[in-house]
């Protein structure tokens, strides 16, 4: 058979391109080897641009199931240590407590309903590329076959059979030092403490929810999450020895009593589950040598790996995901100008260096030792000042993320702020075709069909160019249309939309 694009995995970054990809007109085939959706949670929440992200398309009410528009959050941690937000008129983090389950199991409802093909059990074991295309093997359940298609898109995680498969180097640093423990566990109700959600334990004191909980000997977690059969307990623990085979509650309990010096009586959750148990030893920190080779791509874990700490691995990749889906349609339509697919790896390849190296110093800052404590109570210093916690709300959040769109204006290459658009439209609900627009603060002629803005005095521009992704392409503040406006923005169009 042949097809435009294929997709190799269904997680949540696979199946937010195949949506991205339906939208700009692309119907795209996904094939994931396993039979069925995973039932362990790899995170619990998303963190940061996407949310507001999954706003613009619509998506966040899905998995709210109300019709409130996201808030930024009063606080958040960074390395273990808590970060007051609300000192910020502009706070750009978000966040969104949701188990990774049912955002996918939300992506594939939005995938069907695009009438994406979704083939579940059915593994890509190949492929040879051409000049104009790509051959695929796949086994599926009933047997081998083959795909020809234009472009293939490997999805598949930090093991991506893909990158793989393309010879795609994948550098980095892998330990094996520390030993992170998590389960699903029941804690006595008398250390519930109701004010906070958190836990406040005899002999040393209040733990609060969903926050990491560091000591000189580790790191623990309480986070009683909306909906699970019961909290997660976690505990991280450096250069200590691990019980061969699975965890046992018996091992996350002397975990946590070497963490906190003090002894917590939890068990094993009421119910059938599923419940979550997981040992992991280690961990990778990788970027891929390169998003892209010839007719190959690659987005979320495939193209980039690191640690968890700070939930910024959905953030990361689900955006990958937005930025390639309209650009990877437009090369397939025939309509992309010159070098926009290229644009994908120069544009987000910088977002990945950014993650690890937040991922790499929130590490070094919930590591055990009195040196550590030293460099923790410098840190704490500087997150009192406003400017210190601007840096890391942007740095966490991926506000700080700026492209090169060839304008200078001070929003360009920068996330569209939400703007008050006429008959009473949010910008969120304008984006929600996936589409570019031009919005007009003027009620000028620009030559091109603009949506009305309502102008005031926060208005931070007179028109802008939006891309499909949420960034804008090009911004003025000429004060109404004229000759140097019109031939900015025409340069941009070419630029971005052909």
């Amino acid at each position: 058979m042949n097809t435009d694009v294929v997709i190799a995995g269904a997680g949540p970054n696979g199946l937010m391109l195949a949506c991205e990809l339906s939208l700009a007109g692309i119907r795209p085939l996904v094939l994931e080897r396993l039979p069925e959706p995973a039932q362990e949670n790899r995170a619990n929440g998303l963190v940061g641009q996407v949310v507001r992200m999954l706003d613009r398309r619509g998506l966040y009410e899905r998995l709210t199931a109300n019709k409130d528009t996201p808030r930024p959050a009063p606080g958040f941690v960074f390395g273990a240590l808590p970060i007051d937000l609300s000192v910020l008129e502009d706070n750009p983090l978000y966040l969104l407590q949701v188990p990774q389950r049912r955002i996918e199991q939300m992506l594939e409802e939005r995938a069907v309903e695009l009438a994406v093909e979704i083939r579940r059990g059915h593994e890509l074991t190949g492929f040879t590329q051409g000049v104009d295309g790509v051959s695929l093997q796949v086994s599926g359940p009933a047997g081998p076959y083959s795909i020809e298609t234009r472009y293939l898109v490997g999805a598949d995680g930090g093991h991506s059979v893909v990158r793989k498969l393309a010879g795609i180097s994948f550098p980095g640093v892998t330990t094996d030092d520390t030993i992170a423990r998590t389960a699903h566990a029941l804690v006595p109700a008398e250390l519930i403490d109701p004010a906070t959600g958190g836990l406040d334990i005899p002999g040393y004191g209040p733990i609060p929810p969903f926050l990491h909980h560091r000591t000189e000997r580790g790191l623990f977690v309480y986070a009683p999450l909306p909906g699970a059969p019961a909290p997660l307990i976690s505990t991280m623990e450096w250069n200590e020895q691990g019980a061969e085979g699975p965890l046992t509650f018996a091992e996350l309990r002397a975990s946590a009593q070497r963490v906190l010096g003090v002894d917590i009586a939890f068990g094993p959750p009421d119910g059938q589950g599923p419940h979550l148990t997981r040992k992991l030893t280690g961990g990778n920190t990788r970027l891929a040598e390169r998003f892209r080779d010839g007719r190959v791509l690659l987005v979320g874990d495939a193209a980039h790996v690191h640690s968890a700490i700070g939930g910024p691995g959905l953030n990361l990749g689900l955006q990958d995901a937005v930025n390639l889906g309209w650009k990877l349609a437009a090369d397939v339509l025939g309509t992309a100008p010159a070098g926009l697919l290229d644009t994908y790896e120069s544009e987000r390849r910088p977002a990945a260096e950014r993650v690890v190296m937040s991922s790499r110093a929130q590490s070094a800052l919930i590591a055990p030792g009195s040196a550590v404590t030293g460099l923790r109570e410098l840190v704490t210093e500087l997150l009192g000042d406003r400017r210190g916690v601007r840096l890391i709300a942007d740095l966490m959040s991926g506000a700080d993320i700026r492209y090169d769109v060839g304008c200078d204006h001070p929003l360009a290459g920068r996330w569209a702020p939400d703007l008050d658009l006429a008959d009473g439209v949010r910008l969120a609900e304008l984006t929600r075709d996936g589409r570019s627009h031009l919005i007009d603060f003027t009620n000028g002629d620009w030559g091109y069909p603009a949506t009305v803005g309502l102008p005031g005095s926060d208005v931070p521009c007179t028109a802008l160019l939006l891309r499909p992704d949420g960034y804008v392409a090009w911004a003025t503040d000429a004060p109404h249309p004229d000759a140097q406006s019109r031939a900015s923005l025409l340069a941009a169009v070419q630029r971005w939309l052909g």
